[in-house]
């Protein structure tokens, strides 16, 4: 919903006039115990009119990335200077991230709540949360980044999943340098990315950081990398001064997860990197197991890049090891 010269922009709890920054939350559930579970959000509207721009994040709890670059990006953000409305949702499964868990630990049944969009209203426990962000959503916002990470098990370098259309892959090429790996992914239903498409909105997933990323320095340096996008986005689209930049290698590709062919202890190989191009049939890794004995290995299955690799060494048969890029040419 572009937002209008003089008017106010409400999500959940919070109602903004042009030119302030305002912290709410979205109602969703009640706990057992009385406590009532809202979404945290930050509605910047802009003294002036234009598009609204969502970015969610922490739907995984166990990605911490995405609310350093809320934190971060609001403080870069200038609602005087600003043209439409800048949405953050620095953490949308609060009971996940508080855990620290992947999913929500008190719903065994909707789990992985980027599974679930649009959720539902009489649904299980995480159904109704999603559904409850959904509806505070879809009405208001006209582009939407999900950011998520590697987390607990895994580290992921710079990485896109679009649905194709060009207004899509647009957004996509504003997260700005370095942002090149940029894949398919038609999905119509479970996120909030293909639920944004399925409503002929603008959604894309978005990938950085995980497990061996989380030291002070380098979980700063990701938290930076994020919330540097987040404002690319807005030069990019005439919502802030300034001058975009846009990564100049970008490839189209389709992403293949490699799982584990046995257990032990998960090694990548000597002198493999991120977003690197490789040939197919190439080693990635390869995995021991507690007597140094060499009993699976990771091969390349395509010509490509990885964009994700396994950071936690202990790994059983059948455990995510590596994401891979397989790339189909260069993006115009």
């Amino acid at each position: 919903m572009s937002t209008y010269k003089n008017d106010t922009l409400t999500v959940g709890t919070a109602t903004a006039k042009p030119g302030e920054v305002v912290r709410g939350g979205i109602p969703t559930v009640d706990l057992a115990g009385g406590v009532k579970v809202e979404i945290p959000v930050v509605v910047i509207n802009g003294a002036e009119a234009g598009p609204t721009f969502w970015v969610n994040a922490a739907i995984h709890g166990d990605e911490p990335e995405g609310p350093l670059a809320c934190a971060l990006a609001v403080k870069q953000i200038d609602p005087a200077k600003l043209s439409g409305a800048v949405v953050l949702v620095p953490c949308v499964n609060p009971l996940a991230f508080s855990a620290a868990e992947r999913g929500n630990p008190l719903d065994t049944f909707a789990y992985d709540m980027n599974r679930i969009y649009p959720g539902k209203a009489n649904g299980y426990f995480s159904d109704r949360i999603a559904n409850a962000h959904w509806e505070a959503m879809k009405d208001v916002a006209d582009l939407e980044i999900s950011i998520h990470s590697g987390g607990a098990h895994s580290f992921l370098d710079k990485a896109i999943f679009v649905d194709e259309r060009p207004e899509s892959v647009e957004l996509a090429k504003a997260m700005g340098e370095g942002w090149g790996c940029i894949m398919s992914n038609f999905t119509k239903s479970g996120s909030p990315m293909a639920a944004m498409n399925n409503a002929g909105k603008v959604g894309i997933t978005v990938e950085l950081g995980g497990r061996s990323y989380t030291s002070p320095e380098r979980f700063r340096y990701v938290g930076e990398e994020l919330a540097k996008s987040i404002v690319n986005i807005c030069y990019h689209y005439d919502m802030l001064d300034g001058t975009a930049t846009y990564p100049d290698d970008a490839t189209k590709g389709q992403q293949e997860a490699l799982l584990a062919p046995a257990s032990g202890i998960f090694l990548p190989e000597p002198g493999v990197d991120f977003l690197t191009m490789m040939k197919k049939g190439d080693t990635i890794a390869r995995i021991i197991n507690i007597f140094g004995d060499e009993v699976g290995e990771l091969k390349a299955p395509a010509d490509g890049m990885f964009f994700g690799l396994r950071a936690l060494p202990n790994v059983n048969q059948g455990d995510w090891c590596c994401f891979f890029n397989k790339v189909e040419g260069p993006r115009d």
